[in-house]
């Protein structure tokens, strides 16, 4: 789905590739892995979760679920981080998850089916999750609570 010889010279259009995918999840079936995520931390879970967080701008927290993803034998979310290292120019990990996404078979066929035009309900799901602050609060803050620092 990338075709330029270079995606790190063309940064925008492989984010956008990166949108669409994540677009495309959001408006499949595969959003209501969203319902159960809590409980059953399954790939096609971990890997819509990362296209919500995606979608609003969470990069740092998407990646994190894309990896948990991939490791756990997902081939759209290994596709989405070699693409996505690939757009910020950092080769060596676009390539390994390139080869990861490879080892796991992905092609196109992979792409869930989107069942809506938009993904209007995914967002309508984030925003009426019953959050606590505390939830609220780790979710829209841009670093990491001190407790999750390593040190």
């Amino acid at each position: 789905p990338i075709v330029a010889p270079d995606p790190a010279a063309h940064p925008a259009t492989v984010l956008a590739h990166v949108r669409y995918v994540c677009d495309t999840v959001l408006r499949s079936d595969d959003v209501h892995t969203l319902i159960a995520f809590d409980t059953d931390y399954d790939h096609t879970g971990a890997r819509t979760f990362a296209c919500l967080l995606y979608s609003i701008d969470r990069r740092e927290s998407a990646l994190y679920w894309w990896r948990f993803a991939a490791g756990a034998g997902d081939p759209i979310a290994a596709h989405l981080l070699a693409a996505y290292h690939a757009a910020l120019g950092s080769l060596p990990d676009a390539r390994v998850w390139r080869a990861f996404a490879r080892n796991l078979g992905y092609t196109e066929r992979h792409l869930p089916y989107p069942v809506r035009g938009s993904t209007h309900l995914a967002q309508g799901f984030a925003h009426r999750a019953p959050w606590d602050t505390e939830l609220r609060e780790f979710m829209t803050f841009d670093q990491l609570p001190e407790a999750l620092v390593q040190h």
